[in-house]
């Protein structure tokens, strides 16, 4: 298993990109693109990244094809920054076999969700003690809450249990919708209440970013198709300057929620990746969506209306720099 040094803790923070799993055109897996993937990413200044996630299509992958890409990515990136690998499976076993993998290749921890159909507190809690046992306490987790994918639902008092009976619990990717409330909610019985930080990044697109951090989130794990946008909001929020940060983000916003659409979404986003270069297919495998000419179009209007506003803005700033 790897060193310790590059594992996740409490005090990650930042971007952790959640990356696209590159396709040919014909659907086999593209491990050029995805070093071409893994190096705009870190081009663009992300914290980190997460891979085999629910956006990167996990579930499509074949174990063997999970370990090629798994491999791929960590030694493209050569431990410049930490990756978390998407472990979440129904079957324990199959989890474990993934973390192990995963960890004796170099990854910095794994991210759990609960397995689908849970109803109760005690379900939950259940299923990820049993797993976080399982993987033992040299495995750091984040706890995925994506109730809207999953459809089991994770209360704060679930997750403060977590964080209190297992220190290797250091992350949770905050992605409950609507869920500002919950997020204040377990920022207030952590600290404050004698409890352990937890690093909490957020998701869904990115779309609710800036009211995010304000309530104390410590960054995002995403995958909008623009980086640098997520990695600029997140600094200058770190840097007291949020007016600043939501600025910036509100001219990415027009394109942000076109790219959160479910059931085209990821279709979206590898055109958009595929179009900046950082991929050279935007392939998603089936079954998912397929982008018509009108989809395409107005992806293309979308795109160059943001470009000529970022045109504007860095006109408008040169300007001020000359006065």
């Amino acid at each position: 298993m790897n060193s310790t040094a590059n594992r996740i803790d409490e005090s990650a923070s930042g971007v952790y990109i959640i990356s696209a799993t590159p396709f040919t055109d014909d659907g086999a897996l593209d491990l050029d693109s995805t070093d071409s993937l893994v190096d705009f990413y870190l081009d663009k200044g992300v914290s980190g990244m997460t891979i085999l996630g629910m956006m990167g299509e996990a579930p499509k992958l074949t174990d063997e094809e999970s370990r090629l890409f798994t491999q791929r990515v960590l030694r493209r990136v050569a431990g410049r920054v930490p990756v978390i690998v998407g472990v979440s499976h129904a079957a324990h076993q199959q989890v474990e076999r993934m973390a192990r993998m995963s960890m004796d290749l170099g990854a910095a921890g794994v991210m759990l969700a609960p397995t689908p159909g849970l109803r109760t507190d005690d379900q939950v809690y259940g299923y990820y003690a049993s797993v976080i046992r399982l993987l033992g306490p040299d495995v750091p987790v984040c706890l995925q809450d994506f109730p809207q994918s999953t459809g089991t639902w994770t209360s704060v008092e679930v997750v403060n249990r977590l964080v209190d009976e297992f220190a290797q619990v250091v992350m949770f990717k905050h992605e409950d919708l609507p869920g500002l409330k919950k997020l204040s909610q377990i920022r207030r019985q952590g600290e404050p209440a004698g409890r352990r930080r937890l690093s909490i990044l957020v998701g869904n697109g990115g779309l609710f970013l800036p009211q995010e951090m304000l309530r104390g989130a410590d960054g995002a794990m995403t995958g909008f198709a623009y980086p640098e946008m997520l990695v600029q909001v997140c600094a200058l929020f770190a840097q007291g300057k949020p007016n600043e940060a939501e600025d910036l983000f509100d001219l990415y916003l027009p394109l942000l929620r076109h790219e959160f659409q479910y059931g085209i979404g990821l279709a979206l986003r590898k055109e958009t990746l595929r179009r900046r270069g950082a991929i050279r297919s935007a392939y998603v495998r089936r079954p998912g969506p397929v982008l018509d000419a009108t989809d395409l179009a107005e992806l293309q209007r979308l795109t160059d209306r943001l470009e000529a506003r970022l045109a504007q803005r860095a006109a408008s700033a040169e300007l001020v720099k000359a006065a």
